[in-house]
């Protein structure tokens, strides 16, 4: 049994080779660099599945092909029967199931749109600081929780921490994540420290976020 990771540099998909180091799971990276003036995907990417965009797995001993970063965690999840799954007491489950969805719904929307506005000339910058401070409620609703506990759904790492590795991560790199929240750097400083998250930077090379 392989899983094959369609692997976009400096993309989300860095949280999946990492969540596969961490479960242990055999897998195969296959990797795809952007576009030097676009930045976008390769088309290549459209013959593995039909939005061109990675992540994308393909389980050879299944045959299922699969796209998005949360169905894809929760998949590798439901695959390595349960670790780094939802825990067993109830309010760190639903802490679990919040932070799970959390990552891509809420936060990464506002990040993605300071990205977006940095690369649009003259007007860009203004809007830009419009957006900053909806950032900053989310930096420090973050902060907050983590403050209180070292991972995000309690004790344990889980998939809800890799899942917020990106987004924060790009906070960190280009919307004002700093030393002014420490509970949250720390914890970045925490999943870079783990063997198995070194290892998923080796497997898939440049990442600008980590």
């Amino acid at each position: 049994m392989t899983i094959i990771v369609h692997h976009l540099e400096n993309s989300r998909s860095q949280r999946v080779l990492w969540m596969l180091e961490e479960l242990d799971l055999p897998h195969e990276v296959r990797r795809y660099q952007r576009n030097k003036a676009t930045l976008l995907a390769p088309p290549e990417l459209r013959r593995v599945h039909p939005l061109g965009k990675s992540p994308v797995i393909e389980d050879t001993e299944t045959g299922y092909t699969i796209a998005e970063t949360g169905a894809i965690v929760e998949y590798l999840v439901e695959k390595a029967d349960g670790r780094f799954g939802p825990p067993p007491h109830r309010a760190d489950m639903l802490r679990y199931r919040f932070w799970l969805h959390y990552a891509e719904g809420s936060l990464m929307p506002p990040l993605f749109a300071k990205l977006v506005l940095s690369r649009v000339p003259l007007l860009g910058g203004p809007a830009q600081k419009k957006i900053q401070p909806m950032i900053d409620v989310h930096l420090d609703y973050v902060e907050s929780e983590l403050a209180q506990r070292p991972w995000f759904a309690g004790d344990q790492i889980s998939a809800a921490d890799v899942m917020m590795s990106f987004p924060l991560e790009a906070a960190r790199s280009r919307a004002g994540l700093n030393a002014s929240r420490p509970a949250t750097i720390a914890w970045l400083d925490r999943i870079h420290a783990r063997p198995a998250y070194v290892r998923a930077l080796e497997k898939g090379g440049p990442y600008a976020y980590a």
